[in-house]
């Protein structure tokens, strides 16, 4: 590994300053600023089962893809901090004008797809909180699942954000069903891509960091020389690491494996922080496509304060950074609209979708909206 002590300085958060920029938010601010991007966008969403144009590919997408699934999934945190019922009807709203039904599937449930079975995670909770189960919430997502089960195969996630849009949703069904099975099998799932896909793995334990996919594996690397980490890849794997925990039973034997992903990676990103508190959206190599980046600064964010809230990473060390970082997000990228700008649109590295700037329209704007609602509610709980 090449020594970033020298790239990064002046990059690096110093943990004892105590300037404006680490100073501690007051919750109702917080829950304030949730609410505005939140409206914002379910305003212009008022009809969850719309399609998506993306007038660039002349096409449209059915709103349960996993953009918008993301969301939800924020909108779930924002529930569970701020029950407003509206809430939980815009949620019930989509899943039932999807038919309760995965996307681009044959009958509903047929893909091994991690992307299309993301969905199912909200579909799942709202079925947990359901006194009456309908078993149409789970049936799709279920099969879907089940299908995979009956085979030995485990190498579907080759990219690692299908770890965070699927993973989750083993655990979900673990615990619904009683069934172990569900975990050993995505730990089998998360152990081949970490281990075997690409090279020798899309993790690298020197760096502590994933490589998005085979892609970018050695001998690729940024201009600058070094690896090329993504920022928002990075930040999948921290979220699904974050979300199994926070699934998964105390005694379940892989929960040591995750906890000590999380924090290795915590520590490895702390290290990169951008002065102004965000993360760039290639982590080592801060001059190639530069500058602020939302969605990877608050996946971040939301796994050091869920590693804090869970006495895995020490507040101490931590809280500054992540102070810095939500205080940086509702300064420079949330407009007085609720927009929230300095969101890269999708894609697999830094040279997607730019320029990122603050007055920009992703492609798809719901993604970066459920990464900001959680780390919110994961700051929410701090406070």
């Amino acid at each position: 590994m090449k020594k970033l002590a020298v790239l990064f300085l002046g990059m690096v958060l110093l943990v004892g300053c105590s300037d404006a920029a680490t100073q501690k938010p007051e919750k109702e601010d917080v829950l304030n600023a949730l609410r505005l991007a939140n409206d914002h966008f379910m305003t212009k969403w008022s009809d969850p089962g719309e399609s998506i144009p993306y007038p660039a590919r002349k096409r449209s997408y059915e709103s349960n893809l996993w953009t918008r699934a993301y969301y939800y999934e924020g909108l779930i945190d924002l529930w569970e901090i701020d029950p407003q019922q509206r809430y939980l009807d815009y949620m019930l709203d989509w899943g039932n004008k999807h038919e309760w039904k995965l996307r681009s599937t044959k009958n509903g449930w047929e893909t091994r797809n991690a992307d299309n079975q993301c969905a199912g995670q909200v579909y799942l909770y709202l079925y947990q909180i359901d006194p009456e189960k309908p078993e149409c919430y789970i049936a799709n997502i279920k099969a879907s699942i089940d299908s995979m089960m009956v085979t030995d195969k485990i190498d579907d996630w080759h990219w690692i954000d299908a770890v965070q849009m699927a993973m989750p949703i083993f655990a979900q069904l673990g615990n619904i069903t009683g069934d172990t099975a569900y975990y050993d099998r995505a730990y089998a799932m998360y152990e081949y891509t970490k281990t075997q896909h690409g090279a020798n793995g899309l993790y690298n334990p020197e760096d502590q960091l994933w490589w998005r996919d085979g892609d970018f594996d050695p001998p690729y690397t940024e201009p600058n020389g070094e690896d090329c980490y993504w920022a928002r890849g990075n930040g999948w794997i921290v979220v699904a690491m974050s979300r199994m925990l926070e699934m998964l039973p105390a005694d379940e034997p892989h929960r040591a494996e995750y906890e000590t992903m999380l924090v290795d990676m915590c520590q490895a990103l702390k290290k990169v922080q951008r002065e102004d508190g965000l993360w760039n959206v290639s982590l080592h190599d801060p001059d190639n496509f530069g500058g602020k980046e939302l969605t990877g600064t608050a996946m971040f964010t939301y796994g050091m304060a869920y590693g804090v809230n869970h006495g895995l990473l020490p507040a101490e060390e931590y809280t500054p950074v992540i102070y810095k970082a939500w205080n940086a997000m509702v300064k420079d990228c949330l407009h007085p609209d609720g927009f929230l700008g300095y969101v890269q649109g999708s894609g697999k590295e830094p040279k997607e979708a730019q320029p990122v700037t603050y007055d920009r329209e992703p492609d798809f704007d719901d993604f970066g909206l459920g990464a900001f609602l959680m780390a919110g509610c994961e700051v929410y709980k701090m406070l």
